[in-house]
């Protein structure tokens, strides 16, 4: 059979992702604050979008303001003159009897202040700017002493949080008197961490600044003593011994027990008793006193500013019994396609450059209108059927809290798990139990001991913390006893599988939390 070259016309179907689908579905599994930067930068490159305002009261519209500025101007024009004499009398009436009074020339009690002088020159000075414009005179002497006529910035007034580096700084000037040294201060300042650590090779930094270590450990020793207590640590030992020194506790016995810190997060407290040379009422004071010291001293200055998680859908209950599910307005970027502005260009473009780049930026505007409003849609669906799978969650608390998985959620609402998995990532539901990301109300099965329904992996692991938390330093629980504790229950779980939701809870074993509450002081 010879080979050669031919055309053939073949039919077939396959699915193709256009780029409107693929902004659809990135739409669709943004968060809030991605979704409000998208489109602000949509709206930037796109002249046809518009942002719906608020539902706020209209302003009043320039043109509505004119005429009443105009009459105000013609009046002031007509008048100038009188106005001009009656205010420069007055001003120059009230120097005069406030200077008689306190027996001196203004200059005097006012130095920096342009409007205070008196005399000819001052005369003269008021007279020009009340021939300018009088009421801008007085306006902008009422300013300030800066001069120049501008406003006060009112973010200058704004007090702000002081950083750790800022309180630092200004406390190393005062024990630190010499340039070098406060250098070298500086330095070792700016690279604490948050927490007031100091996370800096020695040698490597003196090499580097080309000093003696030893001058190096005498500034950083220096600056170990400025508050907050605890600073310029380079490990929690010597962050622990510097707020001890402060105290005036650090004993031999406290001493070793910080060398040993290790074995206290091992809580064998029978080695440090036997290091320490102390019985179990003197270590249980002991840890105490470490307990109430503050291993990171510098997480109170500067502290980031913590955004609180604003929630997609809101939940309320209903008149009826139920639920009320909608959106949060204030979350979703509302747009439009100004049609009008576009017929208004389309007309006047006149190559063909123009009329393609305004008939994609027309395509474009449509589709992230519609792709926002389709998104919104499937925002809704989806949670209002997570509220109707977890109702005995909302109404009862997390012990109720049902397994869930995105196919049942998928197949309820006729659309493919991909779907429902883009729609629950970055998305938090507010309900009266609390704040919870969409993808919290999905969890694991665990099946009954008695054939009865299946219990959620979360409240499983809700339930252990609770039986742990409830437990006396005499009766400890171990994993075996919650295990039993549970089937009892009707809850039919494995050994390991508690061992890992405790583990996940970060509950130390039944061992070391039996050591820590028998050492905890009473």
């Amino acid at each position: 059979m010879a080979l050669s070259p031919k055309l053939e016309i073949r039919q077939g179907q396959s699915l193709i992702m256009t780029p409107q689908l693929m902004q659809a579905i990135k739409l669709l599994q943004m968060s809030s604050l991605d979704l409000t930067s998208y489109v602000e930068a949509e709206m930037e490159r796109n002249p046809l979008l518009e942002r719906v305002e608020g539902d706020g009261p209209a302003s009043d519209s320039p043109g509505g303001d004119a005429p009443e500025a105009g009459e105000a101007g013609g009046d002031r024009g007509e008048s100038g003159g009188d106005d001009g004499e009656w205010i420069r009398s007055e001003l120059s009436d009230s120097a005069q009897e406030i200077a008689g009074r306190l027996d001196t020339d203004l200059g005097n009690v006012y130095p920096d202040d342009p409007g205070t002088r008196t005399g000819p020159e001052a005369g003269a000075s008021a007279g020009e700017g009340l021939q300018r414009d009088p009421f801008q005179s007085g306006l902008g002497a009422s300013r300030g002493s800066g001069g120049g006529g501008e406003d006060y910035n009112l973010e200058a007034f704004v007090a702000s949080d002081m950083t750790l580096q800022q309180h630092l700084a200004d406390q190393m000037v005062l024990v630190l008197s010499d340039e070098v040294d406060r250098l070298v201060a500086r330095t070792l300042i700016d690279n604490l961490d948050e927490a007031g650590y100091l996370r800096l090779d020695l040698d490597e930094t003196a090499e580097r600044m080309g000093l003696d270590r030893a001058r190096l450990d005498r500034v950083l020793h220096a600056l170990q003593k400025l508050e907050p207590t605890g600073v310029f640590a380079t490990s929690l030992a010597e962050c622990l011994k510097l707020q001890l020194i402060d105290r005036n506790r650090y004993d031999p016995a406290m001493a070793r027990l910080i060398e040993n810190i290790d074995l206290l997060a091992r809580h064998d407290y029978a080695g440090l008793r036997s290091l320490c040379g102390v019985d179990d009422e003197d270590l249980a004071e002991m840890i105490a006193e470490l307990r109430a010291l503050d291993p990171k001293p510098g997480s109170a200055f500067g502290a980031t500013l913590i955004q609180p998680v604003v929630p997609d859908v809101l939940v309320r209950p209903a008149r009826d019994g139920g639920w009320s599910v909608e959106l949060n307005s204030d979350t979703l970027p509302r747009v439009l396609v100004n049609q009008t502005y576009y017929a208004t260009v389309s007309r006047q473009a006149r190559g063909e450059g123009e009329k393609s780049f305004l008939s994609d930026c027309l395509q474009t505007a449509n589709w992230l209108a519609k792709s926002l409003d389709q998104r919104a849609r499937t925002i809704l669906k989806v949670s209002s059927e997570i509220v109707r799978q977890q109702d005995a969650f909302l109404a009862k608390g997390v012990e109720h809290l049902r397994p869930l998985n995105l196919r049942t959620i998928a197949d309820a609402i006729s659309m493919h798990e991909s779907t429902v998995s883009r729609v629950t990532s970055n998305k938090y539901m507010a309900t009266p139990r609390g704040i919870f990301e969409l993808k919290y109300f999905f969890s694991a099965s665990i099946p009954a001991s008695g054939g009865g329904d299946a219990h959620s992996a979360e409240a499983v692991r809700h339930r252990i913390k609770a039986l742990i938390d409830a437990e006396s330093p005499d009766a400890v629980l171990s994993d075996d006893t919650i295990v039993k504790v549970l089937q009892e229950d009707g809850i039919d779980i494995a050994r390991r599988t508690v061992a890992k939701y405790r583990e996940s809870l970060r509950i130390p074993s039944s061992v070391q939390r039996r050591r820590e509450k028998r050492a905890r002081p009473a």
